[in-house]
């Protein structure tokens, strides 16, 4: 055992000691994260959407393969397999491809703003399905509690995390808006102009919040990135030879074929860093720590794909992460 590790530390009753050294994984995870959507870019405009996309999760699949091989399928409950299945694959698909997709690499980080919103989903969904405390208690007695009790705790809850939701949102306007501020009508212009990239990051969105919401009950503690790795694989080739894209026109140079195994790198070892950390590390500093995601993703991106990003585009990330703060600090109340 490292010397660092808080003995004395347990992580909100989880039953094993925090390590720091995990929880320098589990942040190694969020600095992996951020630059996702910039090396993807880098990948979709050499090789294409489909190509790039199904090349790199393929990539990543040997890399888990070789340093984070998933447990026999037994070990893994049915309805997790399932539908946390369905749902990473279709997150993971929409993800990359409303990347690739979009028409310009600025367009591409605006879509991942979108994605972003995902935290502020997951705390409204959990709000709105939380149970209130006590509910069902006494029922042995014959106290059982109403369901207009229930409802009112519910609407609470939602309308406790209601203001993190606008702010967030308003932040992702401000940023598809451009130069233009806080303007609905030039934010609505700019996504019909190219609507699937942003359709797809708010469904992924919508679908990594089910994902958080509902799959803790059913992993029984496993953690199945490497099993749904490969299918995210094969669905992005199945969507590649459907879609007729072909090969690229021109060979690739050698910096985006290098940045094929990069962008698997990033996202198949930001799963094992993540997955290690909140097994062993502190969950409650990941967690804060995860809302900086937004601002470093935005950075590395305007630094690997050489953008100039405005003044209100940094405000919108700004308010993205000021909206999931206020979320999470809702939700611990």
């Amino acid at each position: 055992m490292e010397e660092s590790e808080s003995l004395g530390e347990l992580a909100n009753g989880r039953g094993h000691v925090i390590s720091s050294r995990a929880t320098a994984v589990g942040l190694l995870a969020i600095l992996l994260w951020s630059l996702m959507v910039a090396l993807v870019r880098i990948v979709t405009d050499a090789f294409g959407a489909t190509l790039g996309t199904a090349m790199v999760y393929t990539t990543g699949v040997v890399l888990l393969m070789i340093f984070h091989r998933p447990a026999p399928l037994k070990a893994y409950p049915k309805r997790y397999l399932l539908v946390g299945g369905a749902l990473f694959v279709f997150y993971e698909t929409a993800i990359s491809l409303s990347i690739g997709l979009a028409s310009t690499a600025t367009q591409s980080v605006e879509v991942s703003l979108v994605n972003y919103l995902w935290p502020t989903m997951m705390v409204l969904l959990a709000a709105a399905l939380a149970k209130p405390r006590g509910q069902g208690e006494n029922q042995d007695n014959g106290e059982r509690k109403g369901d207009h009790g229930s409802e009112r705790a519910t609407k609470h809850a939602v309308w406790r995390v209601l203001p993190g939701a606008i702010v967030a949102t308003c932040g992702v306007v401000l940023s598809v808006g451009g130069n233009s501020g806080l303007d609905w009508q030039v934010a609505a212009a700019n996504i019909a102009s190219n609507p699937l990239p942003y359709l797809l990051a708010f469904a992924g969105a919508l679908a990594w919040a089910v994902y958080a919401v509902i799959t803790p009950a059913l992993s029984a503690g496993q953690d199945g990135t490497s099993v749904f790795f490969p299918c995210v694989a094969v669905v992005l080739w199945v969507i590649h030879f459907a879609s007729g894209e072909g090969l690229p026109a021109a060979m690739p140079q050698v910096g985006s074929w290098l940045a094929v195994p990069a962008a698997a790198a990033v996202i198949a070892g930001g799963y094992a860093c993540w997955g290690y950390g909140i097994l062993h590390g502190s969950l409650s500093k990941l967690a804060v720590a995860s809302y900086a995601t937004p601002l470093l993703s935005v950075a590395a991106s305007a630094l690997l794909l050489g953008l100039s990003l405005s003044v209100p585009f940094w405000c919108g990330a700004v308010l993205v992460v000021a909206g999931s703060l206020l979320n999470w600090r809702a939700n611990r109340g």
